[in-house]
């Protein structure tokens, strides 16, 4: 079967300069091994539904993309753990070449008459998502001591004390009189 992803730009490389509007909806099909990899770090869920809407251009020795890509994803909170939904939409400007030179390293490569904008797409979304989310903007946490979810209710806990600083801790100052003294 077939990618969605892949487009015949067969048109284009005959008649430069030309124009071709590419829309594709599909499912986020990056293969990707995901064994040691952070269990809260957010990611695309799979199967998840990808909304391509590209321009691609074409000049005398390439293709050119410009467009957006949107796209759902789900974390887990960088405070509380809990599950984050989300969409990102990233922006692209890229080329596509045949061969690759010196200065087209960072240009995509396609072969013969077809365009696979897969990897365009799995790199706009890796980049565009969050590496740290949060429920809101609020969100207060876990309790370090108790792990009491702060957001539900509060919690009674103290930090431990760190005797580095009992030394400081029985300095005390005098407004007053602008003295100190050891307590």
């Amino acid at each position: 079967m077939a990618s969605a992803y892949v487009v015949s730009v067969a048109r284009l490389l005959r008649e430069v300069p030309a124009v071709l509007e590419v829309n594709v909806q599909a499912p986020f099909d990056a293969a990707r091994d995901r064994e040691g990899l952070d269990p809260t770090a957010s990611d695309v869920p799979d199967g998840a539904m990808v909304t391509l809407s590209l321009r691609l251009e074409s000049y005398v020795g390439g293709l050119r993309a410009r467009g957006t890509v949107r796209a759902p994803w789900r974390g887990s909170c960088r405070r509380c753990l809990t599950t984050v939904d989300g969409r990102v939409e990233a922006v692209v400007d890229e080329r596509f070449v045949p061969e690759r030179g010196d200065a087209d390293e960072l240009a995509y490569r396609y072969q013969g008459d077809e365009v696979d904008l897969a990897p365009l797409v799995h790199d706009a979304v890796f980049l565009e998502l969050p590496l740290a989310p949060l429920c809101r903007p609020d969100c207060q946490g876990l309790c370090p001591q108790c792990g009491a979810d702060r957001n539900v209710a509060p919690c009674a806990c103290r930090a431990p004390s760190d005797p580095r600083w009992d030394t400081l801790d029985a300095l005390r100052f005098d407004v007053e009189t602008g003295g100190t003294g050891i307590a």
